[in-house]
């Protein structure tokens, strides 16, 4: 599957129930490590649930997915090289460039036959929270729920948040945040008036939703569900 944009043609996955049907629309960014089968996973899961789900790779201006060769398990010794492949491309991946896609990616994501109209949601892991972020507030209007699980929800500044009318919930490692650092987050949320929930999750590390990682915590991925399915099902017309 392919997505124009205005600087090319973005590779995506798409997962949604072929019952004929249309279902809501949530646009999944992927982690760094971006498109593969524990994402893959991840987005027929949650197309099991009666969503169309569309993961874009966000890094397509530098070729489709996948990008760097990654193991079948990507190890704590694998991580910091993989990383260092991958820093650049996040580097390069301006705010501006990722506004521009998200309106490439929603435009798509809404014109499909197999998605009904209304509001969608938008989610996020690690650096794709922060996309899912910008997402959200640069479409106050089209996007009514914004999930980020062990993300930099906060890089952009306290002003960002204040932009989002989404419902939200906001993930985090316990190795990413400190409670202080929580507070002042959720301080921010709260001077945009919008419901939310922002916790830290127990015991977990940075990536702990990636099943094919060693910051894997199935507990901390059945909370993210926990949490992410009935956000999804309040604010988005599942049916």
């Amino acid at each position: 599957m392919q997505i124009p944009t205005t600087d090319g043609s973005a590779d995506a996955f798409a997962a949604f129930p072929e019952d004929g049907e249309r279902h809501p629309g949530v646009l999944m960014y992927a982690d760094a490590f971006g498109i593969r089968p524990a994402l893959r996973e991840m987005a027929r899961e949650l197309a099991g649930h009666g969503y169309y789900v569309l993961v874009p790779n966000f890094f397509y201006r530098n070729g489709p997915t996948p990008l760097i060769d990654l193991p079948e398990h990507i190890g704590e010794e694998d991580r910091p090289a993989l990383v260092g492949r991958l820093m650049p491309l996040i580097e390069a991946h301006t705010a501006e460039r990722v506004l521009r896609d998200a309106d490439s990616y929603l435009t798509f994501l809404t014109a499909q036959p197999e998605v009904s109209a209304g509001p969608v949601a938008v989610t996020g892991y690690c650096i794709g929270g922060l996309l899912a972020t910008r997402t959200a507030a640069a479409h106050p209007g089209q996007v009514a729920a914004l999930a980020a699980f062990h993300a930099p929800v906060a890089a952009d500044g306290p002003d960002s948040l204040r932009r989002l009318t989404a419902e939200i919930h906001f993930g985090h490692a316990a190795t990413d945040i400190t409670p202080e650092a929580l507070g002042g987050l959720n301080r921010s949320l709260d001077a945009a008036g919008v419901g939310y929930t922002s916790e830290i999750y127990p015991g977990t590390v940075h990536g702990f939703t990636m099943s094919d990682t060693d910051a894997f915590d199935p507990a901390g991925l059945r909370l993210h569900w926990d949490r992410l399915l009935p956000l999804l099902a309040r604010t988005l017309a599942n049916g």
